[in-house]
């Protein structure tokens, strides 16, 4: 069996319940294509919420979490209270986490490995900054980055990696997904990339045309 396409929406910092309300309408609405996991990463305080209210073909994911379980950790949370909740999924090692928050290749690293190990499946992300890129260290980086990784994990089948931008890496198992400005203008055409098995979508998740790139490849 080939690997499932995936569309993850990052919802980051956005939403207040009246607009999360108009995302799910449309999310119902859809019609989503059956053959896609459709994955939304909601801020930790409506997690319950959209998880009360989200169609049975859409999941949700949480946009962070923490290398250990429980502790003195203000402001955190960890993948157990995220399954504790009933939410399945996590995103990690997001470029604004790293950039912003300063979070390195180790500790992105150390989060997926207990993230996995409690249960819960990681859409972790990698990618190069623009200077990087500029400087021709493209592969150097996103080489650093996932290696980091898979020196902390025994598996990748719980795992979606997220690059931006596209780079192809040939593997039949773990999935590789897009997530640079993905548009329902741009999808179809990403779509048909061999080595390209969903987007991450930022911005255009909390708008209709989101169902547009779940369904990018019918």
């Amino acid at each position: 069996m080939g690997r499932k396409f995936f569309v993850g929406g990052n919802w980051k910092m956005n939403g207040t319940k009246k607009e999360i309300d108009d995302i799910v309408a449309f999310l119902k609405a859809g019609p989503l294509d059956p053959n896609v996991d459709v994955v939304v990463g909601v801020p930790s305080i409506y997690l319950t919420y959209v998880k009360s209210i989200l169609p049975s073909n859409v999941d949700i994911s949480g946009q962070n979490a923490y290398k250990v379980a429980k502790g003195a950790f203000t402001g955190e949370i960890s993948p157990a209270m995220l399954l504790d909740n009933g939410i399945p999924w996590v995103i990690l090692g997001h470029s604004e986490r790293r950039n912003i928050f300063g979070e390195t290749d180790e500790l992105v690293a150390e989060k997926v490995a207990h993230a996995l190990e409690v249960g819960v499946k990681v859409i972790a992300c990698i990618g190069e900054k623009l200077e990087e890129r500029e400087a021709g260290k493209t592969e150097e980086v996103v080489f650093r980055q996932t290696k980091a990784i898979a020196n902390k994990i025994k598996s990748w089948d719980n795992v979606v990696l997220a690059y931006e931008p596209v780079w192809a890496i040939g593997t039949e198992t773990i999935r590789i997904i897009y997530g640079g400005s993905v548009t329902a203008a741009n999808a179809k055409d990403l779509a048909k990339e061999k080595d390209i098995d969903g987007f991450l979508v930022g911005g255009a998740s909390l708008k209709p045309e989101f169902v547009q790139i779940v369904n990018a490849k019918q």
